[in-house]
């Protein structure tokens, strides 16, 4: 490891302040007169999000094809510690194949509302659930010298105004259900970076919070590693280095390096501060590009069997009254409707890695490829997202009459979706969504 105190002391102020930012969209920012490496973060959890970088350091390329695992919420319910282990090591071994120093997450937020957006990406309801799944995955994530970011630290529990709410909770409820989740999982899993949140807490920025960043992480705590901003969650810049945001992403193309140096000329910043989160940013940097590993392949194939596996191992059955599944046993005319049975990207939620084509099955495909002799499998759209939907309306419930069972897979956009299986006269199936 390097000498990092050295190092800095041979830095410019500017080139200090430099590096508490980002150079683009996805990395920090290289010295090239001192051959400081930069450093490659991209987006998971269910999956390595990682931008095709050819021509274009704005984040806006697409991703390349990756694999998608089961979400958040998915592999929770497997209350499995050893799989989202190999899901950690899995994604640590992609990270590698693809130069990525850092995947952002694992997300533990608490679920504390039904309609929160990234419901689907966050673990559990539960803070000790949320927590050992959470320390499962960065042990493994880790174990292949890649980094993790947990996130969104912290009270991130909804996206209605995700980037202005102040989330007003008191001491014992924030300590014993919202920060529960993460405190485990610093303790025994020590991920590379922690992640900020866009929201207030109690009134102050996640992004400048003097307890949350400092008094709680890093002194109560003990953590070591850096704080990164979610992306452009930065409210105002040095008074968030101050409460111990060392690392902004993405780029403030200069603008937030020039009032760290401005503040620290005018003796309103001690340039120690500055010192201190260079170092935690630079130990992650160096400790990313000791631990690369020369040949790794990502396998997509292989790793496509593995989230298969995964999946099946996610399943929870809550309640199969009147044995109604399977279906096949009972019923010999099928209807599927719903638009989301048809959208291979229904299942992939945001921030998950597009995926090829004939990897992802469809609700409707897998209904039909299991379907055995004798069984008919019939699909209508149903609702769809436009004002003319009476033709499709009308087809489904035509076809809703002529048949024994219906599946409804329904949702509100292509990426949140739900699922119920009815009979003929309507009645649903409790527990089998």
């Amino acid at each position: 490891m390097k000498d990092l105190k050295k190092l800095i002391s041979e830095m410019t102020l500017e080139e200090k302040a430099g590096i508490c930012s980002g150079a683009d969209f996805w990395h920090t920012k290289a010295v090239e007169r001192l051959q400081i490496p930069d450093m490659m973060m991209s987006d998971g959890p269910h999956g390595l999000r990682k931008q095709d970088l050819e021509g274009d350091h704005l984040g806006v390329n697409d991703s390349i094809k990756a694999v998608c695992f089961p979400a958040g919420c998915a592999m929770a319910s497997s209350f499995d510690r050893e799989l989202l282990h190999r899901v950690g090591e899995t994604l640590g071994k992609e990270c590698q194949a693809e130069n990525v120093g850092v995947i952002l997450g694992p997300a533990v937020n608490i679920k504390r509302s039904p309609l929160c957006g990234r419901n689907f990406e966050y673990y559990s309801e539960d803070p000790y659930a949320a927590s050992e799944i959470a320390t499962a995955h960065i042990e493994g994530v880790q174990s292949q010298n890649v980094g993790t970011s947990i996130k969104h630290f912290c009270l991130n529990n909804q996206e209605t105004r995700r980037m202005s709410i102040s989330a007003e909770v008191d001491e014992r409820t924030m300590h014993e259900i919202y920060l529960s989740a993460f405190e485990g999982a610093v303790k025994n899993a020590k991920p590379w970076t922690v992640m900020c949140s866009y929201n207030r807490i109690n009134g102050v920025f996640g992004s400048e919070n003097q307890e949350t960043l400092t008094d709680i992480l890093r002194k109560r705590w003990g953590y070591e590693g850096f704080v990164v901003s979610d992306w452009s969650a930065v409210n105002d810049r040095v008074p968030g280095l101050k409460a111990g945001l060392d690392l902004e992403m993405p780029s403030s193309f200069g603008e937030n390096d020039a009032l760290i140096v401005e503040a620290v000329k005018k003796g309103e910043l001690d340039e120690a501060v500055v010192d201190q989160a260079v170092e935690r940013i630079l130990n992650i940097v160096y400790k990313a590009q000791e631990g690369r590993k020369e040949n790794v392949v990502f396998d997509r194939d292989a790793d496509h069997e593995l989230a298969r596996e995964i999946a099946g191992e996610t399943l929870v059955l809550l309640k199969n009254e009147e044995t109604v599944l399977p279906l096949a046993k009972k019923y010999k005319k099928v209807a599927v409707i719903g638009y989301h049975a048809a959208d291979r990207y229904c299942m992939l939620g945001d921030y998950t890695p597009p995926v090829p084509e004939n990897e992802c099955v469809t609700v409707l495909q897998g209904m039909k490829q299991e379907a055995p002799e004798g069984v008919e499998v019939s699909y209508a759209m149903g609702s769809g997202f436009s004002e003319a939907d009476a033709d499709e309306k009308a087809k489904a419930l035509a076809l809703a009459k002529e048949s024994d069972v219906i599946v409804a897979v329904v949702g509100g956009s292509s990426s949140r979706f739900g699922g119920a299986v009815f009979d003929a006269n309507g009645a649903a199936s409790k527990g089998t969504g």
